[in-house]
């Protein structure tokens, strides 16, 4: 199916925008709900080997958590929220009020919270993404790992990988104003979804 990851200048670009909406729109809800500024990059749009997603989080051997969703509907995809280990901690103790670097290891309650935060950046991403498609995309409920990011990485992917060698991965980066949280936001539509959302996009 590798064919249908030949997109034009146009394409990605379209493609990108969508990206940078969404992701703004999870900025902003992500700032409100720990409330500190959270600022993002313009996102990346990227064919990518699948074997090469580890070295886009610091390589296969970074801990990270990982928070993952499968989206449904007419363009079925992938969410994935990885945060090094250290912001994921940083995360839990802003969420809970606690005094940073009091967290240590993820208990179900810090778990929960994180899987929240999940929800809540994929609502606000889907939302932006249904502005400019018109294309309902209803997210799973949230899964969390903490683990090497290859591991995690191989258990989203391995899916994809029944379908090509390749994925196309918007990617943003989030940072908190106080450098404590930086996380990478993955959206990761299945190679048959593409045509439905460049179609739905309307760019030649």
């Amino acid at each position: 199916m590798t064919d249908e990851l030949n997109l034009s200048a146009n394409q990605l670009d379209a493609l990108r925008e969508i990206g940078n909406v969404g992701a703004g729109n999870s900025a902003t809800a992500l700032s409100q709900v720990i409330n500190r500024r959270i600022d993002m990059n313009v996102p990346k749009v990227a064919l990518v080997p699948l074997e090469a997603v580890p070295d886009l989080v610091g390589g296969p051997d970074a801990v990270v958590v990982g928070i993952f969703l499968r989206v449904y509907g007419k363009a079925p995809s992938n969410i994935l929220f990885l945060l090094p280990q250290k912001s994921a901690f940083y995360l839990v103790d802003t969420l809970m009020g606690k005094p940073h670097g009091s967290t240590t290891s993820l208990d179900f309650m810090d778990e929960s919270a994180l899987m929240e935060i999940g929800n809540i950046l994929s609502g606000a991403y889907l939302n932006a993404f249904f502005t400019f498609t018109k294309i309902t995309m209803l997210p799973s409920i949230p899964a969390l790992a903490m683990d090497m990011a290859g591991a995690i990485l191989n258990v989203v992917l391995a899916q994809l990988g029944q379908m090509g060698d390749q994925a196309l991965v918007i990617e943003t980066e989030f940072l908190s104003e106080d450098d404590g949280i930086n996380g990478q936001f993955f959206l990761v539509p299945d190679p048959g979804s593409l045509n439905t959302i460049i179609d739905a996009v309307g760019v030649e």
